[in-house]
């Protein structure tokens, strides 16, 4: 089972949230350099645009100026406050961003050997050490799919030599082309599989391609279990 996540950016300022309704706001005035003209862009009414700045500037301070007169005539620009501000927006997007694009993989089973908060789980391709809460007899192991490393399985380093003791045989059942980044669906039993984030150059290098033979590591920190049963204690 893979999990994805979504997201919608929003920063909350003073108790007031901004989205992305609230930067094409300040894109718009930017780019025509009046508060009517930015209305009109964005089919609201010039009152309701007007009414919102005054609420953002509450929660930060000024975010527009308006200019009178002059050879180029009056207008509206941006403050300094307004510019930090969507960038921070765009900063929290791109990570937002860079999260959603990261998959979780699911894997069941049943805990077995404990050693402090690492744990050996039985699962469908055998044996994960992961990281167990202390009481959980049945859990679900979450893989994220950054975290997995693809290698060559006659370069694949030994996992007691390694810090990725998690180590598991499969072939390539899927490659999801990216600009630079590529998801590749790693298939690892029947019904099993593992998504992994890699680079082009390495979806390249690696040949990776429907069918391709593969190991796929990760560390035990990588791997984390959520309890699904009762403890066996009674």
């Amino acid at each position: 089972m893979t999990i994805e996540k979504e997201y919608t950016t929003k920063l909350s300022v003073d108790g007031v949230t901004i989205d992305r309704r609230d930067l094409a706001m300040l894109e718009a005035i930017d780019e025509h350099g009046s508060m009517h003209r930015a209305a009109d862009e964005l089919g609201r009414s010039y009152a309701r645009l007007q009414n919102r700045i005054v609420e953002i500037e509450d929660a930060v301070g000024p975010v527009t100026e308006r200019r009178r007169g002059g050879r180029g005539g009056g207008g509206t620009v941006l403050t300094q406050n307004a510019r930090d501000l969507r960038q921070r927006f765009e900063r929290h997007e791109a990570e937002l961003d860079g999260v959603a694009r990261v998959t979780e993989s699911v894997i069941s089973g049943p805990v077995q050997d404990r050693t402090g908060e690492l744990a050996t789980v039985e699962t469908a391709i055998g044996s994960i050490l992961a990281l167990v809460p202390e009481d959980a007899s049945e859990v679900q192991v979450g893989i994220r799919s950054d975290a997995v490393v693809l290698t060559d399985p006659d370069e694949t380093p030994r996992a007691d030599d390694t810090s990725l003791r998690n180590q598991f045989s499969g072939t390539v059942a899927d490659v999801e082309s990216g600009d630079e980044i590529d998801r590749v669906t790693v298939r690892l039993g029947d019904e099993v599989t593992l998504q992994a984030l890699v680079t082009r150059a390495s979806t390249e290098r690696l040949g990776l391609g429907t069918g391709r033979s593969i190991t796929a590591s990760f560390k035990a920190t990588a791997a984390r279990g959520i309890s699904v049963g009762s403890s066996s204690e009674t």
